[in-house]
């Protein structure tokens, strides 16, 4: 089975899986919501749904897809080790943009007759 990188690493299945996230899909909306073809659409869910990442149901004549976080936790942990380094750029930057609130004066806007 593929590792949950190589299977997110196709941008198809990411545009998928970023558009499950919100709520489940059918695979009609998935194909108008992404613009991609039926037979495409339908590749990348069976990977998906293979590796873990969806599940799917049946409801009356279509099947529904939602997002199943489980394989997520792979990325995830792998993630954690480089956490520190962008959280302490993204505090620094949050210190630097509340000190330009505090230092910049509100301006009004002026409306301009007509």
């Amino acid at each position: 089975m593929e590792s949950a990188f190589a299977i997110i690493a196709e941008p198809k299945r990411r545009a998928i899986l970023s558009l499950l996230v919100s709520s489940q899909r059918s695979v009609g909306e998935i194909e108008r919501r992404l613009r991609m073809p039926q037979p495409t659409v339908s590749k990348h869910l069976r990977v998906l749904r293979e590796a873990g990442f969806v599940e799917s149901t049946v409801d009356a004549q279509r099947r529904l897809y939602r997002l199943k976080p489980e394989p997520l936790q792979e990325v995830d942990a792998w993630l954690a080790q480089f956490r520190r380094f962008w959280s302490a750029h993204v505090d620094a930057l949050e210190r630097h943009l509340d000190r330009m609130d505090q230092s910049t004066p509100m301006k009004r806007k002026t409306r301009r007759k007509r």
